[in-house]
């Protein structure tokens, strides 16, 4: 495929739009790509990357081997991602502390049409392909739903983390950061980042690069021998996400990342965002939600007094969301 420049600063700007996605626990950088238009491309390079192209670099010399990887597009690609997740992953700390209706509704206006636009892209709807997007709603729904474990340091975890979150970077609909709040690794790997503790960034790296190698070969396979029930699958995985970056909240119960102690607020009307217990708190060192249900913006209003539903800003940010997504399979079709 020839392109020009101007085609490779497109695929960067997209790279930075899914590092900026996957920097967000909860939203995945691959419903970026399948919107953009680059998902199944980013998937066949990734897969065709194995001994026998290490064997064009020794017999055919390194153009050949750039051509055969299709360099330039991965060179592009990363440029953004690397760019974008590294610099926006304070930022996006910051917002979900701090505001976290806002950033979870722009994010929610994006997910629903991603929804649209993946499942527009099925050619033929039939029991099969309902069942496989029940089944995937249902498991990303359930992965959500998930409590979070304590931070681990443990290189072996680290490692194990890398290479389950980059497959799931790059499923639609299943979040890498998400996958990493799970296991315990996302504070872990932001503050290597933050403070570049090499060992532990190239541990994770490492972990990635073999979860990536191994687990796109698969997807191609699938995209291959079934397409359609493949995109109702990953169709589903986005449906079922929505339940994780659904603005309104209330927490069940947060953990202590010093001494690992559970708090549970075990009494629906004393249930809030962390935000309100953070005066009875004040013991511990640091703290995170373990479990979060969603709510209706009323009954958040209710349970926290004191705290906006910010009702109308977030209904514009989920329009921003959403209007994003449409530019972005606008660009995706003319690049």
């Amino acid at each position: 495929m020839q392109r020009r420049f101007i085609d490779y600063l497109i695929i960067s700007l997209k790279g930075m739009a899914m590092g900026a996605a996957d920097a967000v626990p909860g939203v995945s950088g691959g419903t970026i790509a399948f919107i953009s238009g680059i998902y199944e491309e980013l998937i066949t390079t990734i897969s065709n990357v194995n001994l026998s192209t290490l064997k064009v670099l020794k017999t055919e010399g390194i153009a050949a081997f750039w051509k055969k990887v299709n360099g330039n597009f991965i060179l592009a690609l990363l440029t953004g991602i690397i760019i974008s997740f590294a610099s926006f992953m304070k930022l996006a700390k910051y917002l979900i502390e701090e505001h976290p209706i806002l950033i979870w509704s722009f994010f929610f206006g994006l997910i629903i049409a991603s929804i649209y636009f993946v499942a527009k892209q099925i050619t033929k709807w039939n029991t099969g392909s309902i069942a496989a997007l029940i089944t995937g709603a249902a498991l990303a729904y359930y992965i959500t739903s998930l409590p979070s474990m304590a931070s681990n340091d443990s290189p072996y975890l680290l490692f194990f983390a890398g290479a389950i979150a980059i497959c799931a970077m790059i499923l639609p609909g299943i979040s890498g950061s998400f996958i990493l709040v799970i296991l315990g690794a996302y504070k872990t790997l932001s503050n290597a980042i933050d403070s570049l503790d090499i060992k532990k960034i190239i541990i994770f790296a490492l972990g990635a690069v073999i979860g990536l190698l191994s687990f796109s070969r698969v997807l191609k396979w699938l995209f291959k021998n079934y397409h359609n029930t493949t995109l109702a699958v990953l169709t589903g995985f986005i449906f079922g996400s929505l339940n994780k970056i659904w603005p309104w909240k209330k927490t069940v119960s947060v953990m202590s990342d010093s001494t690992g102690e559970i708090i549970s607020f075990s009494k629906v009307s004393e249930l809030g965002t962390l935000s309100v217990y953070q005066k009875e708190l004040q013991n511990f060192e640091s703290y995170k939600t373990v479990v979060e249900n969603s709510i209706l913006p009323n009954h958040f209003s209710e349970i926290n007094g004191q705290l906006d539903a910010q009702i109308l800003y977030a209904v514009l940010l989920m329009i921003a969301g959403f209007s994003i997504i449409f530019i972005l399979e606008k660009i995706g079709n003319k690049a």
